[in-house]
This record gives C-alpha cells, structure tokens and sequence, in this order.
C-alpha cells in the first residue's frame, strides 16, 4: 500500500518537473515559487481533465 501511494506521489512530481521553471527553481522568492507549482499542478490537472471526457 504505502508503495502504490510512494509510486504515486513519484509520479505527480515528476509531471511537475516537466515544467521547466519548477524544475530549476527560477523563482527566488518562496511566494512566487509556490505560486508557480500551482499553476503547473492546474496545467496538469486541466490537461487529465480534458483527455478523460474525451475518452469517454
């Protein structure tokens, strides 16, 4: 179980480390930083979002 959850969490970071200004912290300030994974983590979202009602 705790594995399956690791594999996840692996996964999701790794989507994340696509962007380019989350994988090289081009940000400086904390704020501005977090502010960024956000956007990114929206991106990915809307982008699952949208090929699952295509599939169906």
């Amino acid at each position: 179980m705790a594995y399956r959850d690791r594999n996840t969490v692996e996964r999701a970071i790794n989507l994340l480390k696509q962007n380019r200004a989350v994988a090289t912290r081009y940000d400086k300030r904390t704020a501005i930083y977090d502010g960024t994974v956000q956007v990114a983590s929206i991106r990915i979202w809307l982008r699952d979002l949208t090929r699952s009602k295509n599939t169906t």
